[in-house]
């Protein structure tokens, strides 16, 4: 099923006056609510906003808002704290913010020179880390209770678009660069453990398969995804084509092994599952400009959230979600 009422089960959507949406992300403690990282401009210039948004029946609310100097380009719950988000920047800073305490930033980090594109903090129980990738080529790991960086991981020759802790194992992440090559890290040792050239352009997303240690998929500028098996890297698991513009952003379904969602600079929203023949499920079409940020909720099964530099936040179930797969 495709076109473009079919996304529009339950849609609520939340406009952010002014301001243009590069990351949603659906909090993991409280079911309705989700953090959107904004910028004016389209983030060439300006100030950027955090929202921390909440959902109910009659729709979506302002909870929170948060304004920084510059644009805000990625967003990260903590794992550990229901109030607690880390932002990025595009004045090369992360910055910690606390819903209880609506004046500001707890902490700002400032050492990446050039846009931080990326932050994610790590999911795997026993540790409190945050990763975040920059314009600089670098990536750097953070305890958010230590005010400078722990580590700096080096090997990129492009900018890095995407960080993302592996949800299996501990201390490892991965990365998507403008050099055309996912890489796999692991903070206990130094220098790249992988490197995967996943295609002929920038990878703009990647992100891990919830339920297979050893499975990731990436998005590129050349339209298409790539699942990628660690085991055997010299082919792709699967090749999905339909995007029509660069895929901005990836993520794996929580509930189902095989069934990811990508959004993209054609302003759509596409579901797709890898094992079925015919693996694109849907396209949603219900944003007028580039559609850059992506989440699917862990508590709220078939629910996502997207957000466009069109300044609409939405959240909705597709079809193709609505019923088990």
């Amino acid at each position: 099923m495709s076109g473009a009422g079919a996304g529009a089960r339950r849609a609520q959507a939340f406009r952010l006056p002014g301001r243009h949406g590069y990351a949603v992300e659906f909090s993991p403690y409280l079911p309705g609510r989700l953090a959107c990282a904004a910028a004016q401009y389209y983030g060439i210039a300006g100030c950027g906003t955090l929202a921390v948004l909440e959902q109910n029946e009659a729709g979506i609310c302002l909870f929170r808002s948060f304004d920084w100097n510059d644009g805000l380009f990625d967003v990260t719950w903590s794992e550990n704290n229901e109030h607690v988000l880390v932002t990025s920047s595009g004045d090369g800073s992360l910055q910690i913010w606390d819903t209880a305490k609506p004046t500001g930033p707890l902490q700002v980090y400032k050492e990446h020179t050039q846009e931080v594109y990326s932050v994610d903090w790590s999911q795997t129980r026993g540790e409190q880390l945050v990763v975040s990738g920059s314009w600089d080529q670098t990536a750097k790991l953070w305890d958010p209770t230590v005010g400078r960086s722990l580590c700096t991981f080096k090997g990129h020759e492009g900018i890095i678009y995407s960080t993302i802790w592996s949800p299996h194992i501990p201390g490892c992440f991965a990365s998507a660069s403008g050099d055309q090559t996912l890489r796999i890290w692991d903070v206990k040792t130094p220098g790249v453990k992988v490197v995967i050239p996943g295609h002929e352009a920038e990878i703009l997303s990647c992100d891990w398969c919830k339920y297979d240690e050893n499975v990731l998929v990436t998005g590129a500028v050349d339209c298409s995804l790539k699942g990628w098996d660690l085991r055997n890297v010299r082919q792709p698991l699967f090749n999905l084509i339909g995007h029509t513009y660069a895929v901005r952003r990836v993520k794996f379904s929580p509930f189902h092994a095989t069934l990811l969602a990508s959004c993209s600079y054609d302003f759509t929203v596409r579901f797709w599952d890898f094992s079925k023949p015919n693996p694109l499920l849907e396209t949603v079409e219900h944003h007028t400009e580039f559609t850059c940020g992506l989440d699917l909720s862990l508590h709220n099964h078939g629910q996502v959230a997207d957000c466009a530099w069109d300044e609409l936040v939405k959240s909705y179930t597709p079809s193709c979600l609505a019923a088990p797969v």
